[in-house]
């Protein structure tokens, strides 16, 4: 079995996330592997902040604090972790931090298929599993569980310890 030192592991601030840190979690603690969090703000402040002298946005902020919950909770269980918001294309952003932060695995929750969005557009799953130079985990999210909506920003709750 592969031992895995740093698992990236990308958040979309949704229901989503529960499903994967509650797998990611046993792993990271079987391996003693850190984890590190990423969101992927792409909102057009975001996509811009780099270009235009702009303040990040109410949704950054928001994703911030979301990225600084999820991680404090994971380390108040006893797991090294550390957070990082990034800006723009998330693929892009997911592949880069994994190479920059010598992560040897990228664990992440997919929707399923959206079919002529996901033909016309693609997903970042399929984005990042393809182009990963390291294994990728992808878990299915949980039947019925969705985005959040768009004014509804509470964490969701990191899963108890196995």
């Amino acid at each position: 079995m592969p031992v895995y030192a740093r698992i990236l592991v990308p958040l979309e601030h949704s229901p989503y996330d529960a499903a994967i840190l509650e797998h990611v979690r046993p792993l990271a603690r079987l391996c003693g592997a850190t984890l590190t969090l990423i969101h992927v703000a792409d909102g057009w402040v975001a996509r811009n902040i780099g270009q235009v002298p702009l303040r990040e946005s109410e949704e950054m902020r928001r994703d911030r604090e979301y990225l600084e919950s999820v991680c404090g909770a994971l380390s108040a269980d006893g797991f090294e972790c550390d957070a990082i918001l990034a800006n723009g294309d998330p693929a892009h952003e997911i592949l880069a931090a994994a190479e920059r932060e010598r992560c040897d695995l990228i664990a992440m929750a997919t929707h399923g298929h959206r079919f002529l969005a996901d033909v016309v557009y693609g997903s970042v799953a399929e984005a990042v599993r393809h182009r990963a130079a390291v294994p990728v985990l992808l878990l299915r999210g949980r039947q019925g569980a969705g985005p959040t909506p768009a004014r509804a920003h509470d964490a969701v709750p990191v899963p108890p310890p196995v």
